[in-house]
């Protein structure tokens, strides 16, 4: 008897729903702020105009975390949104 795996569940394709995409994009504006907001998220002061892409950084790592789907957070705001309609 053989038993094949199953593949690993992927997170639905935010451009197959808009509101989705909507929900990921909140997302990861949300995680944005947090990292803007703690200071993490930003490579430590080198000088040099470094600290001027310090957003372009964060909003790359946020983005990141959004889309991976892991955190649940575009799942349930999309939920919620889509009962509303």
């Amino acid at each position: 008897m053989q038993i094949d795996a199953l593949p690993a569940a992927r997170p639905p394709d935010p451009r197959e729903d808009p509101l989705r995409a909507q929900a990921v994009e909140l997302e990861a504006f949300l995680f944005a702020e947090l990292l803007r907001v703690s200071g993490t998220g930003s490579p430590s002061p080198a000088g040099g105009g470094a600290t001027q892409f310090d957003s372009f950084l964060r909003q790359a790592q946020a983005e990141s975390v959004a889309s991976s789907g892991q955190t649940g957070l575009a799942e349930t705001i999309w939920r919620s949104l889509s009962k509303g309609e």
